[in-house]
């Protein structure tokens, strides 16, 4: 009897901890020991005013026993690999324990450790100089306010995952708070983030910038749009775009995890592209993006390539890029995978959303093929060392990487196109490369939480496709080897064409402001010794505005005698006129097109 009421006893304390639990898993808001704070009391001057606290300090098993506490700002953001240094832009910083000072000092270049003594609250305020409107920093002015969190919030290593709150107090007059970030009810203009890689992966716009809204998939989408110059759009029509791009986009992996998504949309005269992020996006424009039906149709292949980054790359992930180290780079051989089979499905999207007709979409798969043909670094740096070495060179470009780089986002879409063909091809038209994601989306994201290893990915595709792809990888990832494009266009009964221009002379010199900004590897200028930051100043002993003009009744072999001014010095050289080494391409039907050749042609193209 005893040890039934034990049983009972036990049973009952059992259901009271199950319920309790299941309370805290289900309350959106747990109680937080971090809390920021954003303010902007003087938008002119460029600087947001910035605080933290962290509090019960005695009840965080991280830290109670600890005498001091380290704080950091990130040195980049997560999907633009560089270090930016963002700690640059902080100062005023102080702290207390909310009613004396407490002694800090400043580690190295983003690191701040305060001495807490027996202090169980940190209060740090500081100021942060925000003058770069792009999709990677902050900006403030007397209009509006962008905030990319990784420019802007401070955080503990040891609490990375510690959830916080966010209180924005905005500029007088601005009314409109668009982010990721879910809002706390009866708390006006309050935010929760359940952990610091949250916090940093939700901008924030602030100020009186439009926001329109629209459901796509079940899902709740808002898309504000700021602009300093008055815009005039047709709102159905936009709307009605971005949920074909948004619905068609669900279709790659069949399910989207988001409960809601924020578009950010700058429309500015130096737009800097766009920035993925868990559940929203910044992308920047110029102010005619939605004028007319071809503005929004040539807008919209910036917004599919970050609306698809919330699968590829922010769930489906190189295991490099999560959990982020905050502090040094985050190095991976697939950045090819993340950004340029992105960019091969940015405009895929737009042909399944029927915003771009087949034929529109032919000149799309041949565009980087021309591009990375066409650039010298083709032939120097595999996909996989860009990938990796995007941290020096993708976002560090000088006078020669042209001649010794490819762009990972370029020859990443050309692999994407291969490899889609390629599985379309051997599976009969069964499966495609959309499997392959499939495949990673439920692996790696869903069961096993995490990114996927380089050799992963090669195994996903080998699974989905039935095949070896061992020669393809280390022909085309992971070497420089040329790229047989027939061997997979022809699945589809197509052929890739070359035209070269073997009359005309080419110098091979791009001139910028008067002086030479480029010379390409094996030209006429490259061989016969002129240099970059060369000011050319006759070609044939007669004085030249335009060079290119100057060469045009010219033919292939001839020399010509070109002056140039150097370091203020004069000097002359003989040049021998080159044919220009770049071709043109273009797709055409193979002869004797076959019914299965026409099969597969439909469905790559959508084509019912």
């Amino acid at each position: 009897m005893k040890n039934l009421i034990l049983l009972i006893f036990l049973l009952g304390f059992s259901v009271k901890l199950t319920k309790a639990k299941s309370f805290i898993d289900d309350n959106p808001f747990p109680k937080t020991n971090i809390s920021y704070g954003l303010s902007m009391t003087e938008p002119w001057t460029h600087y947001f005013e910035v605080s933290m606290t962290l509090e019960n300090i005695d009840k965080i098993s991280e830290l109670k026993n600890a005498d001091y506490v380290d704080f950091k700002m990130p040195v980049w953001t997560p999907g633009s690999y560089l270090i930016r240094e963002y700690a640059k832009n902080v100062e005023g910083f102080t702290v207390s324990d909310g009613t004396q000072a407490l002694k800090f000092d400043k580690l190295n270049k983003n690191t701040w450790r305060i001495q807490r003594g027996k202090s169980n609250r940190i209060v740090i305020n500081y100021k942060v100089y925000s003058f770069e409107l792009s999709v990677r920093t902050s900006f403030l002015d007397d209009i509006h306010g962008y905030v990319n969190g990784a420019s802007m919030f401070l955080y503990v290593p040891q609490l990375k995952m510690a959830p916080a709150t966010l209180s924005i107090n905005p500029y007088k007059g601005w009314t409109t708070i668009s982010t990721g970030l879910k809002s706390i009810p009866d708390k006006n203009f309050t935010y929760f983030s359940p952990n610091f890689d949250i916090l940093v992966d939700s901008p924030i716009e602030i100020g009186t910038h439009r926001v329109l809204t629209f459901k796509a998939s079940g899902i709740p989408h808002s898309l504000a749009i700021f602009s300093y110059a008055p815009l005039q759009y047709d709102e159905k029509k936009v709307l009605d775009a971005f949920k074909k791009v948004t619905e068609a986009a669900a279709t790659v992996i069949g399910e989207n995890p988001c409960e809601n998504y924020t578009f950010i949309n700058h429309q500015i005269l130096n737009p800097s592209g766009g920035l993925e992020h868990l559940n929203s996006t910044t992308c920047q424009n110029f102010p005619n993006a939605f004028v007319n039906d071809n503005a929004i149709k040539n807008s919209m292949g910036l917004f599919s390539h970050e609306y698809f980054h919330l699968w590829n790359v922010k769930r489906i992930r190189p295991i490099a890029l999560g959990p982020f180290d905050y502090d040094n780079e985050n190095y991976s051989h697939s950045l090819w995978v993340s950004e340029g089979i992105t960019s091969f499905y940015q405009w895929n999207i737009l042909l399944r959303a029927e915003i771009l007709t087949p034929d529109e979409y032919l000149l799309k798969v041949v565009a980087p093929i021309g591009n990375i043909e066409n650039q010298i670094g083709q032939k120097v740096q595999a996909v996989a060392e860009a990938s990796w070495d995007a941290w020096i060179k993708q976002y560090r470009p000088n006078e020669n990487s042209r001649n010794s780089t490819i762009s990972y986002y370029e020859k990443g879409a050309v692999i994407g196109s291969l490899l889609n063909l390629y599985i379309l091809g051997e599976t009969k038209g069964k499966k495609s490369l959309d499997d392959v994601f499939r495949l990673l989306y439920n692996e790696y994201y869903k069961k096993q939480n995490r990114g996927f290893k380089d050799e992963e990915f090669q195994k996903a595709c080998e699974e989905v496709a039935g095949i070896s792809m061992e020669s393809f990888f280390q022909k085309y990832i992971w070497n420089t080897d040329a790229i047989d494009y027939d061997a997979y266009f022809k699945y589809v009964g197509l052929k890739l064409i070359k035209d070269f221009d073997n009359k005309t002379p080419f110098l091979g010199a791009t001139i910028t402001n008067g002086k030479i900004s480029y010379i390409q590897s094996g030209t006429a200028a490259y061989n016969g010794g002129l240099n970059v930051n060369d000011e050319i100043l006759e070609i044939d002993e007669m004085k030249v505005e335009n060079p290119m003009l100057a060469i045009l009744d010219k033919k292939v072999g001839d020399v010509i005698k070109v002056k140039v001014k150097r370091q203020g010095q004069e000097f002359n050289y003989n040049i021998t006129l080159s044919p220009n080494p770049s071709a043109k391409f273009k797709l055409e039907k193979v002869q004797n097109f076959t019914s299965e050749q026409e099969l597969l042609y439909k469905k790559w193209l959508f084509i019912k």
